[in-house]
């Protein structure tokens, strides 16, 4: 019996020493964090704050607070009508989008043109064409060789020189002495500027285009190339091939040049190798037509032309000399826009 009454009054002290345990607060009951770890992470040994967090977030309506300001909340203004004053505009009102910078203007015309010069020239044998005079078109050139030796490109461009064909081959071995200067020399006054081949009937097409293609720089803004055909009885080669010789020779000269300048070439012509070879033939060709008695209509009908070769006996303050006068078909914009289509 004694032993039980021990025991009776042993579990009774181990009863209220639990009862006085669960009575103490909440913080110290936190204690030391776990020493645990779960998977492969370990636990930190940074003590853990005694904040219990979650305390807030589990009060379903928490009380609410009361504002400093006295007076109603000011509601959002973002999308309320604003007044205006008149030429004042409010900065601060600016739809947020609006405050980017604007998108960039697309260009889709040329940003300069050249000048374009009047008509300036005098002519040693002045022709009166009458109503359909090449003074009456808007963009005059010039055609020159190593016979109008040194030029005064400046001069000559101011007087209406708005550009200029500039010899540069012959055949398949002859370099016109003057093309690189006046190649040069034409761009720097600022002439639109291409080159011409003299064509020779004893050479072969492809020789010849090659030559050229040798001798003449593809460049950005230059004219189109030009095949001079004509009959030359003061030129060494006296063969006058059939026409549909002539036709095949010019077409595999041609195509070798435009597929190398990217630019279909012109063709220049005189009254009688039109008549004995061109007539009908290279509808899809641009031509540049010699005729300084009549309009080009006249001696050429039905054929269409870029090019008028209107004197051969033009003179200039530029040039020692006399020198060919030529138009372009068309009027400023027509001349503007044919050169940035090339």
């Amino acid at each position: 019996m004694r032993l039980s009454n021990v025991t009776a009054i042993f579990l009774a002290c181990l009863t209220l020493a639990g009862c006085a345990a669960n009575s103490r607060p909440a913080t110290v009951q936190a204690g030391r964090p776990s020493e645990e770890t779960t998977g492969s992470v370990a636990q930190s040994t940074v003590p853990v704050p005694a904040a219990n967090v979650g305390d807030v977030a589990l009060q379903a309506n928490p009380p609410e607070q009361t504002l400093a300001w006295a007076g109603s909340v000011p509601q959002p203004q973002a999308f309320a009508p604003a007044s205006r004053t008149v030429g004042a505009p409010i900065p601060s009102d600016r739809p947020i989008a609006m405050l980017a910078p604007d998108k960039p203007e697309m260009r889709t015309t040329p940003q300069t043109r050249s000048q374009i010069y009047g008509y300036g020239f005098r002519d040693a044998k002045p022709i009166n064409f009458g109503a359909i005079s090449p003074r009456k078109l808007a963009v005059h050139g010039v055609d020159v060789s190593r016979w109008q030796a040194e030029i005064d490109w400046e001069r000559l461009r101011r007087q209406g020189a708005n550009f200029a064909y500039i010899k540069a081959t012959d055949g398949g071995d002859h370099l016109d002495p003057m093309f690189k200067k006046n190649w040069r020399r034409a761009k720097e006054a600022g002439l639109r500027r291409g080159a011409y081949h003299f064509f020779y009937w004893c050479r072969t097409a492809g020789e010849q285009a090659d030559w050229f293609i040798r001798n003449v720089p593809k460049e950005a803004g230059a004219l189109p190339p030009v095949i001079d055909v004509e009959w030359n009885g003061e030129s060494s080669c006296k063969r006058r091939p059939s026409r549909e010789r002539v036709l095949e020779k010019m077409q595999v000269f041609m195509d070798k040049l435009e597929r190398h300048y990217g630019q279909r070439p012109i063709i220049y012509t005189a009254p009688d190798f039109y008549r004995d070879n061109l007539k009908g033939a290279f509808l899809d060709y641009p031509f540049w037509l010699r005729s300084v008695a009549a309009h080009p209509s006249k001696v050429y009908p039905k054929r269409k032309w870029v090019f008028w070769q209107y004197s051969g006996s033009g003179l200039s303050h530029g040039v020692d000399g006399r020198i060919d006068l030529n138009v372009f078909h068309g009027d400023e914009d027509d001349w503007h826009n044919w050169v940035v289509s090339r």
